[in-house]
């Protein structure tokens, strides 16, 4: 009997284990009933900015299917597996040397830290894969929120009171940290970070969907009219 070849490993795109609102790793995902998934504090934003505006009824920001009644989330813990296997093997990668252009860690010692892979906004500090393990086992580090690093966390800081830039001043349209809404901005419309994240990058979806339905019937068109010059010529 001839043997089965080898399965070869599914190699996994980062950004399929990504959340489609905040853009980040999912943390505790929930899976809706048209089957998208998202954290689970991410499509509890949006149902409550639905909530807020007396809809009365709930939709997933990607495909935009409506429910009557607020789903009852549930933990999808195959993806959960994915997510902390893919955590767990970056941790075991070997971390490399922080250039002119990188976040260094802020926890390695000497001369040449490690280049972060990973910012706190807890802990107000950025890890290296090997400094950011902890992370992954502490069971009250666990509730910490992780970001992947894009900037040095010191641009997401407020100069004022050095406090992390977390709500965002729609009157404004600029980032501010808790302080500044109850000083500078006082009086004017005050979101969390995320929930206007989650608002753009819901509009972002619906503009992407009319784009495409635009494209659509422009396509029809050009076949509609295709035809009627092809029966025009006969």
């Amino acid at each position: 009997m001839a043997e089965k070849p080898p399965q070869r490993a599914v190699d996994l795109d980062h950004n399929q284990l990504c959340c489609s609102v905040c853009l980040d790793l999912f943390r505790e995902s929930v899976t809706v009933p048209c089957g998208h998934s998202y954290c689970r504090s991410c499509i509890e934003v949006c149902w409550q900015q639905e909530e807020a505006a007396a809809k009365g009824r709930y939709s997933c920001p990607q495909c935009r299917e409506v429910f009557q009644s607020r789903p009852i989330l549930g933990k999808n813990n195959i993806l959960a597996e994915v997510v902390e296997k893919l955590k767990g093997t970056s941790t075991k990668q070997t971390s490399l040397s922080a250039g002119p252009e990188d976040v260094a860690c802020d926890f390695c010692c000497g001369t040449e830290r490690n280049k972060a892979s990973m910012s706190c906004l807890t802990c107000l500090a950025s890890y290296c894969d090997s400094h950011l393990a902890p992370h992954y086992r502490v069971p009250v580090l666990k509730t910490h929120q992780l970001v992947s690093v894009t900037v040095s966390l010191k641009t997401k800081m407020c100069k004022t009171h050095n406090k992390l830039m977390e709500v965002y001043c729609q009157t404004d349209k600029s980032c501010v940290c808790y302080l500044c809404g109850i000083d500078e901005h006082w009086g004017h419309r005050i979101v969390s970070a995320i929930a206007e994240r989650a608002t753009e990058q819901k509009q972002l979806i619906e503009n992407q969907t009319i784009n495409q339905k635009r494209l659509h019937d422009r396509e029809h068109e050009l076949k509609q009219l295709g035809k009627a010059l092809k029966d025009f010529n006969v």
